[in-house]
């Protein structure tokens, strides 16, 4: 198995996830089979019952895995299906070395970060990484590993010393390190500036990675000047200085990686010079500029909770963004918190109050994703009746879908307490009710989440007409 593992340095949200899932596309367009792992440094089990604002989208795999949203990523970009064990945290390495001290696995040693952790970390990666993702039969030929976080950070160090220890033991053929980085404009020098990824590559060699490459994060194109000083003082070669600057929509990043030659380097690296291809990016190529060249646009109004950090909603955009796509429509995506539809709002915030509204009446389409808990859900409630009052399209993910059927239920049916037993449950006419396997007192892994049989007791059922199919 080649490892390529992306770490990040400088400030966090640098672009880590897009920058791993635009090498696979690249590794993979040279006729290589890639799979992926992310690493999350976080003491949580997994991203499940974390808040939108703390971490961005929960995002859920076929098997109902709740896991980074970066996963999504490279499912969209590689077209894989990957695992909840894709996805290791802290929280889950911890679990399971606690779990076989409890089992007596250790036979009465003292157990420790090192070798216990690391090593559990090492058995981890190199046990999943084996694993096929692509539908194919036998391990994939690249595994690239995302390392979450800023390297200096204190809860990543035993990551990165496990995946020191792994890049010995498995050779310098195998093993390729991109270290993505920030080079900053200052504003008032105008100077592209190389400290910050000078001092980050340092500390990453003090640790006892080196990295082959650099993948620096710019809004406009690296000098060459900035290139030769970053490559004296960071010992990566010129060539091997990666510019990924900042282009019109993120399918561009693969094609960027692929003019800078980023494969060739990759494949040297891995010693797969011999059985890699030419990259084959047409189909990439004409799809990203198709977008490019979309002129008309769709609006549509998003009425949600997390709404004030848009990377809570990145699946529900991503997939708006593949349909618009098919229609040659570009997304022209509001965002509505709900709250500020609420009748409340009208008398403490007027202002936002009427600009919601005046949104909301100017959209072509209405979607109400998904949220937990009942702030925001009148808000949610007064945009599905305006919806459906109006004719106009309504789509209800998750939680929008509930507010549908309580709407319904109390404006066209009549039950005026019609709830959902979440929000009320006292409720006279439950409409939506908990699933006998979900948990009233446990948050993480208790929903029926991801891809599954789902068995229709009435075959002539609307449902059934729709899906059967």
């Amino acid at each position: 198995m080649k490892y390529v593992l992306i770490s990040g340095g400088v400030v966090s949200g640098l672009g880590k996830g897009v920058t791993a899932s635009s090498i696979g596309v690249v590794l993979k367009a040279c006729g290589l089979r890639v799979t992926s792992i992310k690493i999350d440094p976080y003491l949580n089990i997994d991203a499940g019952t974390m808040s939108p604002f703390e971490h961005g989208e929960v995002f859920v795999l076929d098997d109902g895995g709740e896991v980074d949203l970066d996963l999504g990523n490279y499912e969209r970009f590689l077209d894989v299906t990957l695992t909840k064990d894709n996805n290791i945290t802290t929280g889950k390495i911890y679990q399971s070395v606690l779990e076989k001290e409890r089992r007596g696995d250790y036979l009465g040693k003292t157990v420790q970060v090192v070798p216990h952790i690391t090593d559990a970390i090492k058995d981890w990666v190199q046990s999943v990484a084996a694993i096929p993702v692509d539908g194919q039969e036998g391990p994939a030929d690249v595994c690239v590993i995302e390392l979450g976080g800023t390297v200096g950070d204190i809860e990543s160090m035993p990551f990165i010393e496990a995946l020191r220890q792994l890049s010995f033991s498995v050779g310098p053929d195998n093993f390729c390190l991109i270290h993505v980085s920030l080079i900053p404009v200052l504003g008032v020098v105008g100077e592209q500036k190389t400290k910050p990824t000078q001092h980050s590559v340092r500390e990453l060699r003090a640790l006892g990675l080196t990295p082959h490459l650099l993948a620096c994060r710019s809004a406009e194109p690296l000098l060459q000047n900035t290139k030769d000083k970053l490559s004296q003082f960071c010992h990566v070669p010129v060539e091997n200085i990666l510019n990924i600057h900042d282009v019109p929509n993120i399918w561009h990043i693969p094609l960027l990686l692929r003019n800078q030659n980023a494969h060739h380097s990759i494949l040297q690296q891995l010693n797969l010079l011999e059985k890699a291809t030419s990259p084959a990016l047409q189909q990439w190529t004409k799809m990203a500029e198709t977008y490019d060249n979309i002129t008309d646009s769709v609006k549509i109004a998003m009425v949600g909770k997390y709404v004030g950090l848009t990377d809570s909603y990145l699946s529900v955009i991503k997939a708006l963004l593949h349909a618009c796509v098919a229609l040659s429509l570009r997304p022209s995506i509001d965002w509505i918190a709900a709250s500020d539809l609420e009748d409340d709002s009208a008398k403490s915030t007027p202002q936002a109050y009427a600009t919601a509204w005046e949104t909301l009446k100017r959209a072509n389409c209405v979607l109400v994703p998904g949220g937990f808990g009942d702030r925001g859900v009148k808000g949610m409630m007064l945009a599905a009746k305006y919806a459906r009052e109006n004719n106009v399209p309504y789509l209800g993910i998750c939680l929008g879908m509930q507010i549908s059927v309580i709407e319904f239920a109390r404006s066209v049916l009549g039950l005026e307490r019609a709830n959902s037993v979440e929000f009320d449950a006292q409720t006279p006419n439950p409409v939506v009710i908990f699933m006998p396997e979900g948990s009233r007192t446990h948050m993480g892994s208790t929903m029926r989440l991801g891809s599954r049989r789902t068995l229709l007791q009435t075959p002539d059922c609307i449902t059934s007409k729709l899906y059967v199919k």
